[in-house]
């Protein structure tokens, strides 16, 4: 697998958290402006912003925990020349799942819808650390 081709859902990933990122920053900005929320009742960090921009922002938080993992075996198996075409194919399928999520979490926030989308993320992602530790321990 050429490197672009095992790199390029890990940059639509990197794409989603930072588009996450600009859609809380304008949320919360707009939430200021408007005066729904004071800087006083946010300036310490207390969770007062408005329902629309913290589920933006809990969205965006969420990129750093199961993404984790996901950029950890990106990293681990480029170069040691064990991103195949399975991890590729996977690591779609699970950027699929992070996109799924994020619409779920950032409009409707049902919290059903979410959490299937969720898991089927995590078990995506499951699959593709045993494949890859079968792969690095019994070389197959």
């Amino acid at each position: 697998m050429s490197v672009q081709m095992v790199l390029l859902p890990v940059f639509v990933q990197i794409g989603l958290t930072f588009a996450l990122l600009l859609g809380m920053v304008f949320g919360r900005r707009n939430a200021l402006v408007s005066g729904d929320t004071k800087i006083r009742d946010i300036a310490l960090g207390e969770p007062n912003w408005p329902k629309g921009a913290t589920q933006i922002a809990n969205c965006y938080r969420n990129q750093f925990e199961l993404p984790v993992l996901f950029y950890a075996l990106i990293a681990l198996a480029l170069p040691l020349r064990h991103a195949d075409l399975f991890i590729v194919l996977m690591s779609w399928v699970f950027v699929v799942t992070r996109f799924a999520h994020a619409g779920v979490f950032v409009t409707s926030n049902d919290l059903g819808r979410r959490s299937s989308i969720w898991l089927a993320g995590v078990l995506v992602l499951l699959a593709m650390w045993i494949y890859f530790a079968l792969k690095i321990l019994l070389l197959i």
